[in-house]
């Protein structure tokens, strides 16, 4: 497959999860909009990385691929957090406990959200040093991607976390529909007093958006982990001898990756556009939506139209 239509996909991957973007920004939705923000620049890396060094493994934009490393790892734990963060609000709503919220308490109800989409996720890039032996790997085809020393350590700081989180986001959905069943009657008049803007159509499609991306989460860990660890764990020999090498960039062309290796690659590349893509899926169709195309529409009439109408007459 050459260069275009991996990056194609990417950049329009990218452009699509914008497409929501408003909606969730009027609505102040820091999970969703965590959840945007973090696979617009993925996709958006993993585009430029494929464009850059589809046919060559030279080392150029060093400091691009120290972020983009870097910004992968955070990506681990980004999505999860943020869909767990989404089920825990959609789970309080469900309940009584959100039906009525002062200023005070949506300030720190948002305050918490962005600890837990923004902040956990800087926390484990940090930690990421711990495990990392060397800077990053160049692989053809693929760009820039992280290195971990594949250990005890690494698990319980890149890996654990994020299944804990994803977990906890099935529990918070099983409890949410529990409390739908027993207000199913006046679910909507429920919704409506916790002044969330929330309708039932929305919130089920908020609530399905993030179980299906944990249950995709869960199954590409359990094969990132299957694969990673096939061959063992490598035993953890000390700070300095894990770092010894740090400055090292390992680089591999095609032709030296074994099949089953490459083959891999790929399904995880994949992985990014496709989460992408399932996000876009889940908004881009509602009732909602709808009425916010309608609107772009009316206003690209009124004002892009009528002004291109005005220069055709004048001309």
């Amino acid at each position: 497959m050459s260069a275009a239509p991996r990056a194609f996909a990417s950049f329009l991957a990218a452009v699509l999860v914008l497409v929501p973007l408003p909606g969730h920004w009027r609505a102040r939705n820091i999970p969703t909009l965590s959840l945007i923000a973090w696979l617009f620049f993925l996709n958006v890396a993993h585009g430029v990385n494929v464009i850059e060094w589809y046919d060559n493994i030279e080392i150029k934009l060093t400091i691009w691929c120290d972020i983009i490393s870097k910004l992968i790892i955070g990506a681990n734990m980004a999505i999860p957090a943020s869909c767990f963060c989404l089920a825990l609000r959609l789970e309080g709503i469900a309940s009584v406990r959100s039906v009525k919220r002062t200023h005070s308490d949506k300030r720190r109800k948002m305050l918490s959200d962005i600890a837990i989409c923004v902040g956990l996720p800087l926390i484990q890039m940090s930690l990421h040093y711990v495990v990392q032996g060397h800077r990053f790997d160049i692989v053809e085809r693929f760009g820039c991607q992280p290195d971990t020393y594949v250990s005890v350590p690494e698990f319980f700081l890149i890996w654990f976390i994020p299944i804990l989180l994803c977990l906890g986001t099935f529990v918070l959905g099983a409890l949410a529909f529990w409390h739908f069943f027993k207000r199913r009657a006046t679910f909507a008049r429920h919704l409506a007093a916790s002044s969330t803007g929330l309708t039932p159509s929305r919130y089920f499609r908020l609530m399905a958006m993030s179980l299906a991306l944990m249950i995709w989460n869960l199954v590409v860990f359990a094969l990132t982990l299957s694969f990673n660890y096939r061959p063992g764990l490598r035993p953890w020999t000390g700070w300095a001898d894990v770092h010894s090498n740090w400055l090292h960039i390992n680089r591999f062309p095609v032709f030296l990756i074994p099949s089953d290796t490459l083959r891999w690659t790929y399904f995880l590349w994949w992985t990014i556009p496709a989460t992408a893509y399932m996000f876009f899926a889940f908004f881009a169709f509602g009732h909602d939506a709808l009425i916010e195309y309608t609107g772009y529409f009316l206003w690209f009439k009124r004002n892009v139209g009528m002004d291109h109408y005005v220069l055709r007459t004048l001309s």
